[in-house]
């Protein structure tokens, strides 16, 4: 469906605040009401969301904007625990997902900002026949690997298994895009998402590589030329407790 942008004059009182917040300086003010410039537009919301009398909407979209009375804040103090405590986990109980919180887990991805608003950030989920898919993954992986080992001590020592990539996780979602800070925005508040629920979550980037540099797996999870998985959440109940964080270095920071 075709977007557009409507202004209801009877309720626009010229207040001026989406002229002021659009980031393409797509709207004019005449004769205090606010006019759209041209439907070539990011349709990113924020004039809709911005103006206090809901005097703008955006058309063609599937739903419809959510009013907050009050800007939602998280706590500083639980969010650092929360960043600071989470671990990659590569051990899961044999414990399905509900089909919701995938759901509400793939939503916190699309609602992930995107440069340009281009939402050009796709998901592909694998759950029934992930064993399929990570087979093929495995087969790669053991041949670059055996080229490798003896040029490397790291890679001599690392067993490719059949669990190499999912780690018997029993839900994985791959994340596509054609713009790699696009699609690891979306992961990242796919991965808090999915730890709110009380999920464990690996970032597979092995699993990404191996999608990217197989003709066969890109055949199969019906990727087009220019898509790239950015990365690969394997998502499950962990079956291990950590009891501390962990250590990490210094941050770098120049000031100027």
């Amino acid at each position: 469906m075709k977007h557009m942008i409507e202004v209801d004059e009877n309720k626009c009182i010229g207040y001026g605040l989406c002229k002021r917040d659009c980031p393409t300086a797509n709207i004019k003010l005449e004769d205090k009401k606010a006019k759209i410039i041209t439907m070539e537009c990011l349709y990113c919301g924020h004039c809709e969301a911005i103006c206090p009398k809901n005097a703008i909407i955006l058309t063609g979209f599937d739903e419809k904007s959510e009013q907050y009375n009050e800007q939602v804040r998280l706590n500083p103090k639980e969010l650092m625990d929360a960043i600071k405590t989470r671990r990659s986990i590569r051990n899961f109980k044999n414990k399905e997902i509900p089909k919701e919180i995938i759901e509400d887990i793939i939503e916190a991805g699309r609602f992930a900002p995107t440069g340009k608003n281009a939402q050009n950030v796709s998901f592909i989920v694998l759950e029934k026949d992930k064993k399929r898919f990570e087979k093929i993954a495995v087969s790669l992986f053991k041949k670059i690997t055996k080229i490798l080992k003896p040029f490397s001590k790291e890679v001599s020592r690392v067993k490719i298994d059949e669990d190499f990539f999912f780690k018997k996780a029993p839900a994985i979602i791959l994340i596509v895009s054609k713009d790699k800070v696009n699609g690891s925005l979306a992961a990242e508040n796919m991965a808090f998402m999915a730890e709110a629920y009380g999920l464990g979550v690996l970032f597979s980037g092995f699993f990404a590589m191996a999608v990217n540099n197989s003709r066969k797996l890109r055949k199969e999870l019906g990727l087009k030329r220019k898509d790239r998985a950015v990365t690969a959440l394997v998502l499950g109940y962990a079956n291990v407790k950590y009891h501390r964080t962990t250590f990490k270095e210094p941050a770098k920071v120049r000031r100027f």
